[in-house]
């Protein structure tokens, strides 16, 4: 009598979850780079004189750490185009999302820029030359600080930013600290880069201010080249530095090796 055999049943793997549509992620990166701009730059504007560099450092950490919080787990909390770069070089985001990202990350930041406008405009006398939180070298610059100070400071602090983004967004690593983290992080470069460039680290913050500065309109193309090229320095490094080699989990849920 022969005995039956019974075939081990393979395991079964879960799918990652599908993320949301594309046009709900874009309306989280509108939002959020909206309240990233609106509560950075306009602490900067409002308030700069009475909380300093620190309360302007903490303004910026805050608002993505709560947005982070707020949509992240939508669209990925990217708000500002070097991050949605650097995570595209770093294959953990689809290339074919980022200019539609960009786009949003636009949007929100100008139409913060706007309203921020609007409302510095309530105080007699108000000129945008007196400062409306727009990033500079040379004349432009908070200290004086020349054009390769500045390129430097962005480029480097924008691949340190994008770096942690990454490193907190490994499925490696301890989960829900990773909008904390961030926070903290934009709080130190902020520190660091506020005397220097007034800090950008994210082309669509310093568009959405820059549009109402005629002067610092003109010196934007550094504050969009500088965090581009920092962003994907850090994508193509973070593999050899941490030994991930493997795309492993997109931060939109979408899974790509």
């Amino acid at each position: 009598m022969s005995r039956s055999t019974t075939t081990p049943a393979h395991p079964r793997t879960t799918p990652a979850p599908a993320p949301p549509p594309l046009p709900v992620r874009l309306a989280a990166e509108t939002v959020g780079t909206f309240w990233l701009v609106l509560a950075g730059c306009g602490t900067a504007v409002l308030a700069g004189d009475e909380v300093g560099y620190l309360g302007v450092a903490l303004a910026f950490g805050l608002a993505v750490l709560t947005m982070a919080y707020a949509v992240g787990h939508v669209s990925g909390g990217h708000f500002n185009p070097a991050v949605s770069l650097g995570l595209a070089v770093a294959r953990r985001f689809a290339w074919r999302d980022v200019p539609a990202y960009v786009g949003a990350q636009l949007v929100g930041a100008s139409v913060a820029g706007g309203l921020l406008y609007v409302i510095a405009s309530g105080r007699e006398g108000f000129t945008t030359a007196d400062g409306f939180a727009t990033n500079g070298y040379g004349d432009l610059s908070p200290a004086g600080y020349t054009l390769l100070a500045a390129a430097v400071t962005e480029v480097v602090l924008t691949a340190v930013f994008v770096f942690v983004i990454l490193g907190v967004t490994d499925r490696r690593a301890p989960a829900g600290f990773g909008p904390l983290a961030i926070g903290l992080t934009l709080t130190l470069v902020h520190l660091v880069s506020i005397p220097v460039t007034n800090t950008s680290v994210n082309p669509a913050r310093t568009l959405g201010v820059a549009w109402f500065d005629t002067a610092a309109l003109g010196q934007s193309w550094l504050f969009i080249v500088a965090p581009l090229v920092g962003a994907a320095l850090a994508g193509l490094a973070y593999a050899g530095a941490t030994g991930d080699r493997h795309a492993g989990v997109d931060i939109e849920g979408d899974t790509r090796h």
